[in-house]
């Protein structure tokens, strides 16, 4: 058979991903996250999130999210997108030629500033590279933000002072409406008795009143309108007609010259359409960043690290973020997590069990985790939180089964596999043993708003456990086994793999398609239901297993996985206690087999050892626990002694210091004594003496303390490590990078010496050679004076507007080199100037701000000093 084109295989691959997307239920995830966004476009994104295709990309999002998460726990806040709009469609406009309304020019003079005090926030902060970067190249032309506010008002409309001629028409239309309603009262004044009611209304764009029908010929003129009764008819007086007539004019010319003020500021925004675009792009990607970090810390998650081929997979206490949306949104059940630690050289992970014990909610947990961490979102796990970056994450999850296209589900299933294994595309190598390496990819996806393909099952909610994979031993038989194809960085997930058909067919069906994933995938888990695929592991050191634990007493799943553990049939002990007839259920067993019962009856008692051993370990932890918990009660207690006799000694050294005072009163009384004549000159000494040796006797040394010394630890030696909540022993130390290796439990991990501490709570001393002093910079003098180029007068401009000719003079004085400048305000309400003020105190370029001295403006005035 020949094979597939490369075009048809790579809309396979896409075609299997996006529906792995839909399967994983990633949708539902992406509009969860959009809820924690603050734009519009923001939230349209998000609704459709994109995979990155490379690791370097998921590892700049990480970065974006660990400093918007850093910037939501600081005392200022998050990231604030007041006033950004979503001004695509205007852009679109503008530069093909259209004229913008008053409204959509006043959004993109909004977006400009809010655009520019994201860009602040970020610049006042040194720690948030990634950021930073974003920002970097932002253009928010301010000159352009002032014109718009100059000619537009907060309604949208044009103002007078935007054009002379508009000015001037709008002049004659407010002397032209004034002459009307002028005219209009006194017609209604003579003639009272005909008027309805004393009321100018509008028909249209005509001026009316309201006159009796009784008396229309009291009034003449133009009837434009009646009341639903006929008894009122509003009239146009004749008196009057002509002026309206001008109105109409003077109005179709106001809007003619409103128009060509609008048409050239949407020329000017055209001129600068890719800058404004790419700032609302920016803006957009900022957006996603809070938000995505907003959605992490809801959901408890933390920061992934991507890890390379040898090392080991951990996660430690996962838990599926829709479960979590549900637990706190939908009063659903607690979400059971599991612990997932797989060693590098498993490939295939076979889940056994029996239904509705958790296996396929573990599966989709596994690929949501994966997703999250390529698209930049933190996992809802206990740090560490390290697993590889997979290139694909592709599953087989559901039932396939379709009546209009004539698939079974055995059917439905093969053909979603063809599809997963096209999407490896294996390439032909002779390497012994597989070797992953990352592929180039997926492209970035962009799946719908539908509901995904299947909801997580009811019996399922809780069907999550605990897994703690261990590196199966090595059997050298198997160690230099020939592959078929190049491992890539994939992930693979298959659901009751073989089922749907004949179980002896479908049982080595299944086996052989797992070891094929073995030798094409870094990583595939499969959950299935038959006993063969429990002896691969005993085949191939790359395959391990795993089974849902089930209650004999309960007749009910644990939701707990047990690692290196295959399942056993619960069938018959489930009859059997349901009430069915005792000679049904043994004629049962004796048609399985007495192999089958043995192989059971070991499975159960490997069980039972291993709760036992659990339960060993779980009273050692709680041993320990209570140890370190003394530790601590008995540290705190030497502390409350220690600082018990610091207080002691002062209080002391204060009583010592009261009676010095008090000899030191007699000493002066003693010298006022000499000063009249009466004692002698040698008592006066001998009492100083005194006081000298009392002083000498009594007051502590004044010597300073010396530092105390830093922990140092060693090889060996147990350390406590505060993030782990728990003691480890140290395996190597490294003081040129300052990092020290330990092992808790399973656990291995490289950490720096500020994570961890002795047992009673000292620190790790880093030795830091002594920084040389650095040379004192030169002074450079630059001018306060007063002069007409440092100087800026804002009297009478509006606070918005202040600040932007704030903003550029700032800009020009430090292009000049003055040391300040001299901004007039005036006094007036105080309005401007506390605005004014307001924002040179965030502004980075200036270092403080004074009134000017009374002879030159006083509070009117407001000096600026520039860094």
């Amino acid at each position: 058979m020949s094979p597939l084109p490369s075009s048809l295989i790579a809309n396979q691959a896409e075609s299997i991903q996006i529906e792995t997307l839909e399967l994983l239920e990633w949708p539902r995830l992406c509009q969860h996250l959009a809820t924690f966004t603050a734009t519009k476009l923001g939230a349209i994104v998000a609704r459709q999130l994109p995979i990155p295709s490379d690791r370097a990309t998921s590892e700049t999002l990480l970065a974006q999210t660990r400093e918007a998460w850093e910037l939501e726990r600081s005392a200022t806040g998050g990231l604030n997108f007041g006033g950004v709009a979503d001004i695509g469609s205007a852009l679109d406009r503008a530069t093909r030629g259209g004229v913008l309304a008053g409204d959509e020019l006043l959004e993109v003079a909004t977006t400009l500033s809010g655009a520019r005090n994201l860009r602040r926030a970020i610049d006042q902060r040194e720690d948030l590279p990634a950021l930073a970067a974003l920002v970097e190249e932002l253009r928010t032309y301010p000159e352009l933000e002032q014109e718009i506010h100059y000619c537009i008002d907060d309604r949208g409309d044009v103002t007078d002072r935007a054009s002379p001629k508009l000015a001037e028409i709008r002049e004659k239309l407010r002397a032209g409406r004034d002459w009307i309603y002028q005219k209009l009262h006194n017609i209604m004044q003579q003639h009272s008795n005909a008027i309805q009611e004393p009321n100018i209304s509008q028909r249209g764009d005509r001026f009316v009143i309201p006159v009796k029908a009784s008396h229309k010929d009291v009034i003449r003129g133009i009837v434009h309108d009646t009341s639903s009764t006929g008894a009122t008819l509003y009239v146009e007086p004749h008196t009057i007609t002509e002026q309206n007539n001008r109105l109409r004019q003077w109005q179709r010319q106001e809007a003619i010259e409103s128009e060509i003020v609008r048409r050239k500021l949407s020329e000017q925004i055209a001129e600068v359409a890719p800058d404004l675009e790419r700032l609302l792009a920016v803006a957009t990607e900022l957006d996603l960043a809070a938000a995505r970090a907003r959605y992490s810390f809801w959901i408890e998650g933390n920061a992934p690290r991507f890890i390379d081929s040898g090392e080991t997979l951990t996660l430690r206490q996962l838990r599926h973020p829709l479960l979590i949306w549900q637990q706190k949104h939908e009063q659903g059940r607690d979400v059971i997590p599991i612990d997932v630690r797989v060693d590098p050289t498993i490939r295939v992970v076979a889940i056994t069990g029996p239904n509705t014990g958790g296996k396929t909610v573990t599966l989709k947990t596994l690929g949501l985790a994966a997703l999250m961490a390529k698209a930049g979102l933190f996992v809802p796990a206990r740090e560490p939180v390290e697993l590889p970056w997979f290139s694909q994450v592709l599953a087989d999850i559901g039932d396939e089964q379709s009546i209009e296209q004539n698939l079974s589900t055995f059917s439905g299933h093969i053909r979603r596999i063809v599809r997963i294994l096209d999407a490896l595309q294996p390439t032909p190598v002779t390497t012994p043993t597989p070797d992953p390496s990352p592929d180039k990819g997926l492209k970035p996806l962009a799946p719908d708003d539908a509901d995904a393909n299947e909801a997580l099952d009811g019996d399922e909610v809780n069907g999550l456990g605990v897994i703690e994979t261990v590196a199966a031993p090595d059997f050298a038989p198997f160690a230099d086994r020939p592959v078929a194809a190049q491992s890539i960085a994939s992930l693979v997930l298959l659901d009751e793999v073989g089922a749907g058909t004949d179980p002896a067919e479908g049982s080595a069906l299944a086996a052989a398609l797992l070891e094929t994933l073995a030798d094409r995938a870094r990583l595939t888990v499969a959950t299935t239901h038959f006993g063969e695929l429990k002896t691969l592991k005993y085949r191939d050191s790359r395959f391990e297993n795993a089974s849902v634990e089930f209650d004999d007493q309960t007749l009910s799943p644990t939701y707990r996985l047990l690692w290196g553990i295959p399942g056993r049939s619960n069938a018959l002990s489930i009859a059997r206690r349901l009430g069915l007839d005792e000679a049904v259920v043994t004629a049962a067993g004796d048609r399985v087999g007495g192999q089958s019962e043995d192989i059971n009856r070991t499975i159960a008692g490997l069980e039972a050892e291993r709760r036992r051993q659990e339960a060993k370990a779980n009273e050692v932890a709680h041993l320990l626990q209570r140890a370190e918990f003394l530790h601590e009660q008995i540290d705190r207690k030497a502390q409350t002694l220690k600082e018990r006799e610091e207080q002691l000694k002062q209080t002391q050294e204060a009583a010592v210091q009261k009676e010095i005072e008090r000899a030191r009163g007699e000493i002066a009384q003693v010298i006022r004594q000499l000063q009249r004549g009466t004692p002698t000159g040698q008592q006066a000494q001998q009492a100083t003496a005194q006081v000298g040796e009392i002083a000498q006797k009594f007051l502590p040394s004044q010597q300073p303390k010396p530092k105390p010394k830093g922990y140092k630890p060693q090889v060996g030696e147990r350390v406590r490590v505060p993030k782990l909540g728990g003691a480890a022993e140290v395996l190597a130390i490294d003081e040129a990078d300052e990092e020290i290796t330990i092992r808790m439990g399973l656990i291995k991990a490289t950490l720096s010496f500020a994570d961890v501490e002795s047992l009673d709570g000292k620190k790790i001393e880093v030795q830091k050679p002594e920084p040389k002093p650095a040379p004192p910079p030169k002074a450079k003098e630059r001018s306060i004076l007063r002069t007409s180029s440092n100087t800026l007068d804002i009297r009478g401009a509006r606070v918005a507007d202040a600040e932007i000719e704030v903003e550029q003079a700032i800009d020009r004085a430090i292009s000049a080199d003055f040391g300040c400048l001299w901004i007039l305000h005036g006094k007036g309400t105080g309005k401007l100037r506390d605005g004014v003020r307001a924002h040179l105190k965030t502004h980075r370029l200036v270092e403080r701000f004074e009134d000017a001295p009374r002879e030159d403006g006083g509070t009117g005035v407001t000096i600026a000093y520039l860094r």
